[in-house]
């Protein structure tokens, strides 16, 4: 098996300052392509950028539609036209249904569907143009499934998936493919941040909290963020060229 080379390769990631994104960024980097990452926290993204794990940063909320393309502009007079966008931002609300209201439920297609459209928008017509690209939706086993007391997550990331098998065969013929990657719970500070919040409503102890989270997962185990960008990482790769539309789970079994 080949090495995975992405040299010559200009990569943009969203929410690459930390957690899934940041894993991405590295893995695209060491395989030699020229990554710049995006988020709302210039801190984080410069923190990224000297640990080595990009090149360079933009600052823009995804859910913006204006400053993500002023966004990818800044990138492209950068480094040039982009050839791998990982739409990675996203977030999670939790709470039960009746306590949804409708601004919960805009809050969350604004973040994890515009999140990946805007983006998408922003690369597909330069991509289309020059033959190659590859577009990856880091989305959740949410979207393949659903879960309790996160019902608005869940119906933006089952809207994701949706995004991504239509676009694919928009594109089919163009070069570009596009695809989604699918973890289960994965250990970053947001899971972290869950766990705090498990404990506090529950009185539960860390241990009984993770518990929680990984009884999903047949492996009894959070996802590490490096497995879930090793899946990115062949996605963008040549070998992969046939594979569009398709949404990769990364959770042990889960589904």
């Amino acid at each position: 098996m080949t090495m995975t080379t992405l040299k010559g390769r200009h990569a943009l990631v969203t929410g690459g300052g930390r957690g899934i994104g940041r894993a991405i960024a590295a893995s695209l980097m060491k395989a030699g392509a020229t990554v710049t990452i995006v988020g709302r926290n210039p801190a984080t993204l410069e923190q990224a950028i000297m640990q080595g794990d990009a090149h360079a940063a933009a600052v823009a909320d995804v859910s913006d539609a204006q400053r993500v393309q002023a966004a990818v502009q800044e990138s492209v007079s950068r480094y040039g036209p982009v050839d791998l966008m990982i739409a990675n931002a996203g977030g999670a609300a939790s709470a039960p249904f009746m306590k949804s209201g409708p601004e919960v439920f805009r809050q969350m297609l604004d973040v994890n569907l515009l999140g990946v459209t805007n983006v998408a928008q922003a690369v597909l017509h330069s991509m289309a143009e020059r033959g190659f690209g590859r577009i990856v939706a880091v989305a959740s086993t949410a979207g393949l499934k659903g879960y309790p007391y996160v019902s608005a997550y869940c119906a933006a990331k089952h809207a994701v998936i949706g995004f991504v098998r239509a676009l694919a065969l928009e594109t089919a013929k163009t070069g570009v493919t596009v695809n989604a990657v699918c973890p289960g719970f994965t250990d970053t500070d947001l899971v972290a941040e869950s766990l705090e919040t498990i404990m506090r409503k529950t009185g539960r102890t860390r241990e009984d909290a993770l518990g929680e989270l990984v009884k999903h997962n047949p492996q009894g185990r959070l996802i590490d963020p490096s497995e879930v960008a090793a899946a990115v990482l062949w996605l963008c790769s040549e070998e992969a060229r046939s594979v569009t539309g398709q949404a990769i789970v990364v959770a042990g079994g889960e589904i």
